[in-house]
């Protein structure tokens, strides 16, 4: 039985992956805070779907590593329309409700890693 947490991000998966725009901005909360080569900051669930019909990305999971009861880092093969094969990447998420609130895409596993435990050791200390 799959949890809270990976019920959230496959379904954020699977609104990115089809260019879905309804679907993926109602996977994502109101903001969802986001990190990636062109910036970092909360976005609304508008901005979130305009994002997946102008990259066109698809990001496949390879490996899921839990960090918190809200916290996973999800490696990924990651291609876009102009791809001649995909990038291995990795995205820190966090899930608030049934949403995901943070997608964090960092270039590389060993990356994400690290800030999903500082992001771990902050809400620790609020």
């Amino acid at each position: 039985m799959e949890s809270t947490v990976e019920e959230a991000i496959n379904e954020w998966h699977a609104s990115v992956n089809d260019g879905d725009l309804d679907r993926s901005s109602k996977a994502v909360g109101d903001p969802v805070v986001v990190l990636g080569p062109k910036g970092a900051g909360p976005i609304t669930p508008e901005q979130f779907a305009q994002w997946v019909a102008r990259s066109g990305i698809r990001l496949v999971p390879r490996s899921w590593h839990p960090i918190s009861e809200r916290l996973m880092v999800v490696e990924e093969d990651a291609t876009w329309p102009e791809s001649q094969a995909p990038t291995r990447v990795a995205t820190v998420f966090r899930v608030t409700g049934d949403k995901v609130s943070a997608a964090l895409r960092l270039p590389d596993l060993r990356s994400a890693l690290e800030l999903a435990h500082i992001c771990r050791e902050m809400a620790a200390t609020e």
